[in-house]
């Protein structure tokens, strides 16, 4: 499609004639994982028995390998291979692409005699069995010569510049106009780093047969993971079968490879054996991303009506040296509230510390803990009602672009949240409300994320049996992309569920860009509705061009599919009959998604307002969610149950944000302090009581050609600051740095004398 005017027209997906889109369909992988059928990579059954290779980690931040002694490694029992940089097989340079087409550069595992943070990989065990494996690496014996090393954030702000190829972005005079505002606010705002901990470590099974090799891996891009071993390894992409069918979870963290991927498959081809990997918590939690931390300046400038005249959000995060990432949490805050005077920008502190990248929401999970909390304490200074000031503050167009926005309902959210959650009952006097030893306050806050589409393709297959397959390189990361695409196939073709099959998760198969960015249903799923047209295509002409089907000689335009039959008018026959007749080998069909050039010329986004009451203990400090809710507009919605499951899944997550998720580094070693999840704090079920979220009615014909948007990465967006504004709420307490523990909140009510 050429323009997003395109999209206007209507077809099987926003038709729902067998009312199958927004249906709330069980999982359709779900039966496979509760009986342990689905196996995730480390569990692949390899062709043969396997070996096992474990990753001896460096115990400095930063400097040199001056020795390695793998003697007793090398001679304990059940050990085949230990590898150095000194000894690992030869690999492509980091960065290095031999294909100008890769999606990813080399990645070597090994590299060299440098250490670039605490954690990386410097040495590599295989041994007949884990546990020997296990022991064989204890034994690793690794000298160092330390360098001076950057790893305190706070500290280091002397050392920020601008991200590459980015500069603070400016609209009118913010300077002029703070200064001039009658009502000003100027707060810092800090967040810590965060870790992805996902259920399933990043693991690899890889096994090689000829010159091709296979890896079941855990990974949310298959054709970057696909590319960047072949380019490590130095051998065409096509010999590179990558499989990454179920994953148990991602957020973010398993958007890229690690060591894993390439020493299994290193490995595997020097011991003619397939070869099993895995990172351990301790090392999925030191050398692989993270989110980084940041300090959010946030200055607003208002009218005594509360309308904005100033707005600024800027400030700092961190990344490692050699791998930069931008945390951008001003980015979201280009769109959310009308201001004339804007600053928004970054600065990047380079770090030797383990690498941070891309976490669930990244930029507003963090960002939105600021502004949020900012327009309550305006509201404050107003004496106005916090949504009464974000409703005065909504812009007609994109406060910085002037595009118009697709489909907005944020305002809607916020208002229709208020009325479900009884916001008029909120006492907006701070202290006010008791449950005997206990403050009762409630919170709210906005919510907003972009909307991406990207390039993908998708196959669909019919065989004789009636059986279609949708065939997609595309991953699901547990956020249920097996059954929208089911919905999609089956709602494309007019056929039942059951009659569905989807096969995801492998390089061989036509290609999608993967899951994150909130992209992964409106990607893949644009594709495979036109590849399910263009498979409608193919059959409509096989039935009106076969003297042997009851549609023959029928007009093309008015074939209708629906109960797994083919028809035109009071003529039919099913779907099965007309393939095994007319195509007993099958039909195939293609489809692709290109997003059009004037996409751009519109603001699209998601958006959301959450709301939520705590209780903060008045001995212990201790805060508890005592209910929340949150309203989200996201487009037409494929699955109301999967959709529910992941916009509440983020708002818990926004809790944890708020109240225990917290690492450090340690000054001393370089090293990421929480190292397991013993010590590194998430919600339980105890924590999370009365939580409930609801979808407006919506379809943004911009979006895609289904309107349908993300919602993935909106619950998390904002969550966290509408429980720091419950807790101010509760208790007078106005804390600025996350997470909110009972040590910070004791600390303020000693400073206010309570």
């Amino acid at each position: 499609m050429s323009s997003i005017a395109d999209w206007a027209t209507p077809n099987p997906v926003t038709e729902n004639r067998s009312g199958l889109i927004g249906k709330a369909v069980d999982r359709y992988e779900g039966p496979l994982k509760v009986t342990g059928t689905a196996p995730y990579a480390y569990e692949v059954e390899a062709p043969e028995k396997p070996v096992h290779g474990v990753l001896v980690t460096s115990s400095i931040a930063r400097g040199r390998i001056a020795s390695v002694d793998t003697k007793a490694a090398e001679a304990s029992p059940g050990v085949l291979l230990v590898w150095t940089h000194e000894t690992v097989p030869p690999q492509a340079p980091r960065g290095h692409k031999a294909n100008p087409r890769s999606q990813r550069a080399s990645a070597p595992a090994l590299e060299n005699h440098e250490v670039l943070y605490f954690g990386q990989s410097v040495a590599f065990v295989v041994a007949d069995t884990l546990e020997n494996a296990k022991a064989a690496a204890a034994l690793v014996k690794v000298e160092y010569d330390e360098l001076w090393a950057v790893v305190d954030f706070a500290a280091s702000l002397g050392l920020a510049e601008d991200p590459p190829g980015e500069q603070d972005v400016r609209v009118g005079d913010f300077e002029a106009a703070y200064a001039k505002a009658p009502v000003k606010l100027d707060e810092t705002y800090t967040s810590p780093i965060q870790n992805h901990v996902q259920m399933e470590p990043c693991a690899t099974t890889a096994w090689w047969d000829g010159d091709k090799v296979t890896v079941n891996t855990s990974i949310q891009m298959v054709k970057g993971g696909q590319h960047a071993l072949a380019e490590t390894l130095m051998i065409a992409p096509d010999n590179v079968h990558l499989l990454t069918r179920y994953i148990g979870g991602g957020f973010g963290g398993k958007g890229q490879s690690y060591d894993d991927l390439v020493l299994s498959a290193l490995a595997a081809r020097a011991l003619g054996r397939p070869v099993k990997v895995a990172y351990t918590r301790q090392q999925m939690m030191l050398g692989t991303i993270h989110r980084p931390a940041t300090i959010q300046r946030v200055r607003l400038g208002a009218n005594p009506d509360g309308r904005l005249t100033a707005f600024a959000l800027d400030g700092y995060t961190h990344c490692f040296r050699e791998q930069v990432f931008t945390e951008h949490f001003a980015n979201f805050a280009r769109a959310l509230y009308a201001a004339p005077n804007r600053l928004t920008g970054h600065k990047l502190v380079k770090m030797d510390i383990p690498p941070a990248g891309p976490m669930r929401a990244p930029g507003e999970a963090s960002g939105m803990l600021s502004l949020e909390v900012a327009m309550d304490e305006l509201a404050e200074q107003l004496g106005m009602d916090p949504i009464q000031l974000r409703l005065i503050n909504e812009p007609e167009r994109d406060p910085e672009t002037g595009k118009p926005f697709s489909v907005r309902q944020l305002a809607r959210c916020m208002t229709e949240g208020a009325e479900r959650f009884g916001w008029s009952r909120r006492n907006p006097t701070p202290g006010q409300v008791r449950d005997g030893r206990t403050w009762i306050g409630m919170g709210m806050a906005a919510a907003i994320r972009a909307d991406y589409l990207l390039p993908a393709k998708a196959g669909v297959r019919i065989t004789a049996d009636g059986t279609v397959t949708l065939l997609q390189g595309m991953t699901d990361i547990g956020t249920g992309t097996y059954t929208i695409l089911a919905q999609i196939t089956a709602e494309t073709l007019g056929v039942p569920l059951s009659q569905v099959k989807v096969e995801i998760g492998d390089s061989n198969l036509p290609p999608a860009p993967g899951s994150g960015g909130q992209f992964g249903a409106s990607t893949a799923g644009s594709a495979a509705l036109d590849a399910g047209m263009n498979l409608r295509k193919a059959l409509t002409e096989l039935a009106v061009g076969d003297p042997r089907s009851p549609l023959y000689g029928g007009p093309a335009d008015f074939v209708t599919f629906a109960n797994g039959n083919i028809a035109i008018e009071n003529r039919s026959e099913s779907l099965a009959a007309l393939v095994a007749r007319a195509a007993p080998e099958g039909v195939y069909a293609e489809g692709s998604i290109v997003p059009p050039a004037d996409r751009r010329d519109v603001s699209l986004h998601t958006y959301g307002a959450h709301f939520a009451e705590v209780g903060v203990d008045m001995d212990t400090g201790e805060v508890r969610l005592r209910r929340m809710f949150g309203v989200f507009s996201c487009g037409r919605i494929l699955n109301a149950k999967t959709a529910k499951s992941q916009i509440t899944g983020g708002m818990i997550w926004g809790v944890g944000t708020a109240l225990t998720e917290v690492n450090a580094i340690d000054p001393r070693y370089g090293s990421l302090i929480g190292q397991d999840v013993g010590g590194y704090l998430i919600p339980a079920h105890a924590d999370i009581v009365e939580l409930d979220s609801m979808f407006l009615d919506e379809a943004d014909d911009k979006a895609n050609p289904m309107g349908i948007k993300g919602v993935g990465e909106l619950g998390i967006s904002g969550a966290g600051a509408a429980i720091a504004n419950a807790i101010y709420n509760a208790c007078g307490v106005r804390l600025r740095d996350y997470p909110m523990t009972p040590d910070k909140v004791l600390a303020g009510l000693v400073a206010k004398g309570l």
